[in-house]
């Protein structure tokens, strides 16, 4: 069992590593225990999204509720003969991450594939706990390896910083959401209505849910700390570029943060972290 259950964590970082070389710097910073969990959620997310954004001319109802099948008989059972599950499934069993963080996550997947337009803000909180928020919960319950009172104390930081991170995602595939997926997440307006005024709106709000997910970053332990860190800067810089991009090119590209900046940002988190700065 020790091979296969090598073989499917190896899985789950090469899933990661293909998909997100930005991720990957920040997991790689991780003590390798903890960094074999994030890849494993990683891998479990990366999987149902590709289903519900990617698979088009299957049946992806089908597949995403085969999926979800397959993954609640891996957590009971403690094996799957799908790698990302099975290693996904271990992660959940040692780390006690609950199920309704799961369940809360692959309704969000669902959603997106039966609703296109979100028609207030409610609605559209309730999705990004799900596809966002309860991410980051996961990967707090694996920081913390069993420390509730370190976790209840993270878990609103973290919340916040989920939201961040997928409002930012929100702007940043502005095109590709209308274009190609038919789906419109803000509810204030729609790609032809996107002006200067409603960027600012945006970023303001979401520059506030980094300040209050910035004092959660402060209190996570070990390297934890600075392999979110450098997540962190790297959504940062990618907001600013989206605050000094006008609207209507953001709605014409994606704006991306080139190499050389990740590399100086990753070197800037590293020597904050060394010299406790944060």
């Amino acid at each position: 069992m020790e091979i296969y259950h090598d073989i499917s964590f190896k899985t789950s970082k090469l899933i990661t590593k293909s998909y997100s070389t930005s991720f990957s710097l920040a997991v790689g910073l991780l003590s390798p225990e903890t960094r074999q969990a994030i890849y494993s959620i990683y891998g479990f997310v990366r999987v149902a999204d590709e289903i519900v954004d990617t698979f088009h001319g299957y049946n992806q109802k089908i597949l995403l509720k085969n999926f979800e099948n397959d993954c609640l008989e891996a957590i009971a059972s403690g094996i799957s003969m799908n790698p990302v599950l099975h290693s996904f499934a271990i992660t959940v069993k040692k780390y006690n991450i609950p199920i309704h963080f799961i369940d809360s996550f692959l309704l969000s997947m669902k959603t997106d594939l039966s609703k296109h337009v979100y028609e207030n803000t409610s609605e559209l909180n309730t999705y990004i706990y799900g596809s966002a928020d309860v991410v980051g919960l996961m990967c707090i319950k694996a920081f913390v390896n069993g420390d509730e009172k370190l976790y209840n104390e993270l878990e609103k930081p973290a919340m916040k910083l989920g939201s961040a991170f997928q409002k930012v995602n929100f702007l940043r595939d502005l095109k590709a959401d209308v274009e190609q997926l038919d789906r419109k997440y803000f509810p204030d307006f729609d790609i032809h209505s996107f002006d200067e005024k409603t960027k600012n709106a945006l970023v303001k709000n979401i520059e506030e849910d980094f300040r209050e997910a910035h004092e959660g970053v402060k209190r996570l332990p070990g390297r934890s700390k600075l392999a979110v860190l450098v997540a962190f800067d790297f959504y940062l810089e990618l907001l600013r570029k989206i605050r000094n991009t006008p609207a209507n090119e953001i709605v014409k590209t994606r704006i991306r943060i080139s190499d050389p900046m990740k590399i100086w940002l990753l070197g800037k988190a590293w020597m904050k972290y060394k010299l406790k700065l944060i």
